[in-house]
């Protein structure tokens, strides 16, 4: 349901959502370059202890971004298109959003190449009955304008201006070190490995989850391709479960390192989203998500990787309070590889937490 926002929460927003790159909001032909949906959370959005989805919010970033990325790559002539998501860069849970709150996203392109374009969102959390506003999430996500006439045709995309012309070179670096990470990740997804029949409790195993889903209309674009956010809400599921089969307690997602789109999927496939637990800190479980596809109709093309990411979930008591997490018994030389890895990532984003938060200081 969208909703109309009062002129107070309406200042509000407007206030704590920071605009960090492009000056004035205004793309060239003079349009904004930013765009907002607001919608009250229902119980359908939420898990069992009434906070709402990771995969929700998931969807509602992807859909404001589409519509932002969208509509700029339509103010050019030639062929129509739609904007297509390839990645999303690490995505922070900074604040659960509850059952009755309104989330208003945030979506502005802050940078374009020659054929895609980065959307950087926030999500702010309104609590109605009381006026309070909070933070809930960033992300950036990258797209690619895809023409309406032929799927495999990438359309160019119109530039915006920028504040300066640094601002323009830090999009660039972005750009370059995305679009290097994409091919870097493509080659390292490996097969999912059945479990066994009889797995011992806090093993890989115990926990490994699969969802099967089929595309039909209702999850597609204009193409005939899956959302994105789709995408994105049915992998959170799924990392939800594998982490409460492993803590058995309330959880809920804290980040999402990255999301990486390799393939499209169409309507009609088979997917396959499984989830299974890398690494488990103190307080935080690591889980890889990977979404396999294959036409249902069209058996000879076989199952391809089509995308992949690294959830992270933490585990709450009945007050949100966060708890230990139980410790995950390796199995394997492939587990304990898959573990220090899962490490290496869980110490570099702490330690930029860290230096982050001494920056705010």
């Amino acid at each position: 349901m969208r909703c109309f926002r009062p002129r107070r929460a309406a200042d509000e927003v407007d206030k704590l959502v920071k605009r960090p790159l492009v000056s004035g909001d205004v793309r060239e032909g003079g349009e904004s370059s930013t765009s907002q949906l607001s919608r009250i959370m229902r119980p359908d959005d939420a898990n069992i202890m009434g906070n709402v989805h990771g995969g929700t919010i998931l969807k509602m970033i992807e859909e404001a971004g589409c519509i932002i990325g969208t509509r700029h790559c339509n103010t050019q002539n030639g062929d129509r298109c739609l904007a297509a998501l390839v990645r999303v860069e690490k995505t922070e849970f900074l604040s659960p959003v509850f059952i009755g709150e309104v989330a208003h996203v945030t979506a502005e392109i802050t940078y374009t190449s020659k054929h895609s374009l980065e959307v950087q969102v926030q999500v702010m959390a309104e609590n109605i009955l009381t006026g309070a506003m909070k933070l809930s999430n960033k992300a950036a996500l990258w797209y690619v304008p895809v023409s309406l006439k032929n799927v495999d045709k990438i359309m160019e995309v119109p530039p915006i201006k920028y504040a300066s012309a640094e601002q323009a070179e830090e999009g660039k670096k972005r750009y370059e070190a995305q679009k290097l990470e994409r091919l870097e990740t493509k080659t390292r997804i490996k097969d999912v490995v059945s479990p066994p029949s009889n797995p011992e409790q806090h093993t890989v195993g115990f926990s490994q989850s699969s969802l099967i889903h089929l595309v039909g209309p209702s999850d597609c674009t204009l193409h005939d391709c899956v959302h994105g956010g789709v995408t994105m809400k049915l992998m959170d599921e799924v990392a939800g479960i594998v982490a409460a089969r492993h803590c058995n307690t309330n959880i809920v997602t804290a980040s999402v390192d990255v999301i990486n789109f390799h393939r499209t999927i169409k309507k009609g496939c088979v997917v396959t989203v499984t989830g299974h637990l890398t690494f488990v800190s103190n307080k935080s479980m690591e889980i890889e998500v990977i979404v396999d596809a294959s036409p249902l109709m069209e058996t000879e093309k076989g199952k391809y990787h089509a995308v992949s990411a690294y959830f992270i979930f933490i585990s709450l008591d009945k007050y949100n309070r966060t708890l230990p997490v139980p410790p995950l018994k390796i199995e394997g030389e492939e587990q304990q590889r898959s573990f220090e890895e899962g490490k290496a990532r869980y110490l570099q984003n702490k330690a930029k937490r860290l230096a982050e938060k001494e920056r705010q200081q």
